[in-house]
């Protein structure tokens, strides 16, 4: 069907007049009218035209903004490559699973939905899920010892995602650390790569490090460990340290794409399940319903702190876990710089 304005500004590669268009017809709520430049466009990078930013930021406003009819329809697992933050979290920001739910394809970007809805607090049958809700391996229903998880906020003029740092304050311990011993370092892969998985946008798609090391001892021998001889100590609850992680695992970094609260979640289980030795019984542990017991019980034995050397980051994680039934202490240690 002709669109006098559309057509003009795609045959041109008008990305301006593109923009400007596509803000009209939200203003107007004219649903239809803004997929038809998503598809539009979207068929115009085929043939070599540069219009694929329109076709992205269309998408992004039909996810947001649009009717449940609408938004659902820009929900296919190809879309979104380009977006700020994933689809299947933007989506769910605005939108309801129950509303959702029958106009979905069954498949991971509708169960990430799912969970993402869930971690907002809307209580989500199993059933109405299907067999793809093992696409994550974790219960919809966040459990006791879980905290509110962070969630991002969309918006038209980008993504407000507050790092825990921009809004908790501590009192802080200076601490000397001591002479640590090789044969107290324990090396450990599965913490390290559970680490490396968490803040993977970090150092894949930026210019972050992660680093991480177990020890028999404490907080200071584990920093020690690492090189820091001295620094600063604030002890955390439980649930401010999993709410850490789970920004850490969900946030793209400085120049990463956004992974959504869903997949940051699903980071802090895996982590806690590396750290309490249990990763390769994760699929036994889930299968027999014991999985969210252990994992929830390796995070509330464990002692949290959080650290500062001193460097300051927009992308930051540096906590210490002791482990007193065992007289370990695991560090993990990440930042991304600003440029």
């Amino acid at each position: 069907m002709p669109d006098e304005d559309l057509d003009p500004l795609i045959d041109r590669s008008d990305l301006d007049g593109l923009v400007r268009l596509i803000d009209a017809r939200c203003e107007t709520r004219d649903w239809e009218g803004l997929f038809r430049i998503r598809e539009r466009a979207q068929l115009a990078t085929q043939t070599g035209r540069q219009v694929w930013p329109a076709a992205t930021l269309a998408e992004y406003r039909l996810a947001l903004h649009a009717s449940t009819e609408w938004a659902a329809k820009v929900l296919q697992e190809d879309a979104g490559r380009f977006t700020i933050g994933p689809l299947t979290e933007v989506v769910a920001q605005n939108h309801s699973w129950h509303d959702l739910q029958t106009l979905l394809v069954a498949g991971p970007r509708s169960a990430f939905i799912a969970h993402e809805r869930a971690i907002r607090g809307e209580i989500i049958e199993r059933a109405s899920v299907g067999d793809v809700l093992d696409v994550l391996d974790l219960p919809l229903e966040l459990q006791p010892w879980e905290p509110a998880y962070p969630v991002a906020t969309y918006s038209d003029n980008g993504i407000d995602a507050p790092s825990p740092s921009d809004v908790w304050r501590h009192e802080w311990t200076d601490i000397e650390a001591d002479e640590v011993f090789e044969d107290m370092i324990v090396d450990d892969p599965f913490v390290r790569d559970a680490l490396r998985s968490l803040v993977e946008p970090w150092t894949s798609s930026s210019g972050g490090q992660a680093t991480s090391v177990v020890v028999d001892g404490t907080v200071n021998d584990a920093m020690s460990a690492l090189g820091h001889r001295s620094f600063r100590v604030t002890q955390l609850t439980t649930e401010q340290a999993v709410q850490w992680l789970a920004w850490s695992g969900s946030s793209g970094g400085t120049h990463g794409r956004r992974r959504g609260a869903a997949l940051g979640r699903f980071g802090v289980w895996w982590l806690l399940a590396a750290i309490g030795g249990f990763t390769e019984d994760w699929d036994e542990l889930r299968d027999t319903g014991a999985l969210a017991h252990e994992v929830g019980d390796t995070a509330q034995a464990l002692r949290w702190f959080r650290v500062d050397t001193g460097g300051h980051y927009p992308y930051e994680l540096a906590l210490v876990a002791e482990d007193p039934d065992n007289d370990i202490a695991v560090a993990l240690l990440a930042h991304d710089p600003a440029n």
